[in-house]
């Protein structure tokens, strides 16, 4: 089967990319001009240069392909609402539309689990209203996420959406690097208690849901949440990485609400620096990382037969392996969103 990946340069569009070619499938990618992509041509993958802001880049990338995995997203970085929503709504509503007048039969568009109200103290289901956070990358998700839906009832798009937690593993730039970097220099802190659960998830879990909500029949149409229900909680999460990449946890616990003040502040003096400076602490992170936040996977259980696969604490030990072996020796590993373009629009994460 011909297949379009994008996002393909991303966490988990590398990952997916190997898994699709070592199930037989004949993939594609689509990349932007300033991405580099000699590991997907040395993987034999066919390379198309385009942007999904721009719809006529997109027919001949989905000509002639039965099945696409639309992954690509704008993520991680400080830009106004307008910019995320010009890749993370426009331009998915783009990449569906080009699917329908292509003729693929099967679309499946990675979504967040940040469209919920995560911080509820209980696992949100696929039931439940989106809510986002309001900020940038959480209300363009689920503005995005909503185009999909309307799209599958209005214009019979073939199309299903995973919603997966915050991934882990070895490439992970945006999460795993940036705690253990802290970490290491010292400047790690417990938000509140540090008893929360996190979302988490081992990347080839997600892959694993793709997959089979590829699969299915059945799923058509469907939303599933693709987790892991055996969770991390956040002081857990600070302890096994530490313990891993030989630094010391941390000892300071930091209120959640006066966190989340302050990142709130930040970001407003950000935004009137005119996005030049990155917030030292936004409220994406500090609602990500100091709220209860669970996922309820049994929709994915029941109709996928999705199970995750990697404990969470056997994910911390594969990515921190893969940081240290970066850390010594960077040249030698591929690299997962090295470029600021990679970053702005890698897979989704």
């Amino acid at each position: 089967m011909e297949i379009l990946v994008t996002g393909a340069n991303g966490l988990l569009g590398r990952h997916l990319v190997a898994a699709l070619q070592e199930r037989g499938e004949r993939v594609r990618a689509l990349v932007l001009p300033t991405e580099g992509a000699t590991w997907l041509q040395q993987r034999g993958v066919a390379v198309h240069v385009g942007d999904i802001r721009f719809p006529e880049t997109l027919r001949e990338p989905l000509r002639g392909v039965q099945g696409a995995f639309h992954l690509a997203a704008l993520m991680g970085v400080w830009r106004p609402l307008a910019d995320y929503r010009a890749v993370n709504v426009a331009g998915t509503e783009n990449v569906c539309r080009a699917a329908l007048a292509a003729g693929v039969s099967r679309l499946v568009h990675v979504s967040s689990a940040m469209v919920y109200r995560l911080w509820v103290g209980q696992p949100v289901g696929e039931v439940a209203t989106l809510r986002p956070l309001r900020e940038p990358y959480a209300m363009s998700k689920a503005e995005g996420d909503t185009v999909v839906q309307r799209m599958i009832v209005r214009d019979r798009l073939p199309a299903i959406i995973v919603r997966p937690g915050t991934m882990l593993g070895p490439g992970d730039r945006l999460n795993f690097e940036r705690v253990a970097d802290r970490l290491r220099a010292g400047r790690a802190i417990v938000i509140g208690s540090g008893r929360n659960a996190l979302p988490l998830v081992y990347v080839t879990d997600v892959v694993q849901g793709l997959l089979r909500a590829f699969d299915r029949d059945g799923a058509l149409g469907q939303a599933y949440n693709i987790g892991n229900d055996q969770f991390l909680t956040q002081e857990g999460l600070l302890r096994a990485i530490a313990e891993e990449i030989g630094a010391r946890p941390p000892s300071l616990h930091v209120p959640y609400h006066a966190l989340y003040a302050l990142a709130f502040s930040a970001e407003r003096l950000a935004r009137l620096s005119g996005y030049r400076h990155q917030p030292v602490v936004t409220r994406h992170g500090v609602a990500l990382y100091g709220g209860d936040n669970r996922l309820a996977i049994e929709k994915a259980r029941r109709e996928l037969g999705y199970a995750p696969e990697v404990s969470l604490r056997a994910g911390v030990r594969l990515a921190a392996a893969w940081y240290l072996r970066r850390a010594d020796r960077p040249s030698a590993l591929p690299a997962v969103a090295a470029s600021p373009s990679e970053r702005e629009r890698g897979s989704e994460g």
